[in-house]
């Protein structure tokens, strides 16, 4: 199930509404993402994000069916909030239930990695300079690189960019 919403979200809920529906699963892992107060050229206070209604919503099923063609999957549950956004918030959710822990985990890193670099959302920092637009980073193509098989993309450090 996806959501794009402007609603904050309850992450317990979310969770509730995976261990019902596992069916047979015995793992479930979830990922929820928080607006940074800080980059690279300092403090945060807000995100903006646009997105492409529509648009944005199947590019995110079609990650969803990427993954569940590399893993045997059961549920997965994708949420991203789009308009303002103050810092600590969160906004994202990506939740997924396997029979194996293992294929939960990634599959959840793999929905994170494309849907950092292919889901057509657009990104706004509230800086004390204004708002200023995010541009994509090299960190976040290098870590999709990686479910391709290319062994020359490494995983990309967090603390990179």
């Amino acid at each position: 199930m996806i959501s794009v919403q402007e609603e904050d979200f309850d992450h317990c809920n979310e969770y509730k509404f995976l261990k019902d529906n596992a069916d047979s699963d015995g793992a479930i892992v979830t990922f929820t993402g928080l607006v940074r107060d800080f980059n690279v050229d300092g403090s945060v206070s807000s995100v903006f994000i646009e997105h492409y209604p529509g648009m944005t919503e199947k590019s995110l099923m079609d990650i969803c069916s990427k993954a569940k063609k590399r893993w045997t999957l059961g549920q997965i549950r994708i949420i991203h909030r789009v308009g303002l956004i103050e810092a600590s918030e969160q906004i994202v959710f990506v939740g997924v239930t396997s029979k194996h822990r293992n294929n939960a985990f990634e599959a959840t890193q793999f929905i994170m990695d494309y849907l950092k670099s292919d889901a057509p959302l657009w990104k706004q920092e509230g800086t004390s300079n204004g708002m200023k637009w995010v541009e994509a980073k090299k960190s976040d193509e290098k870590a999709k690189a990686r479910w391709s098989g290319d062994n020359s993309a490494t995983w990309a450090s967090p603390n990179k960019d």
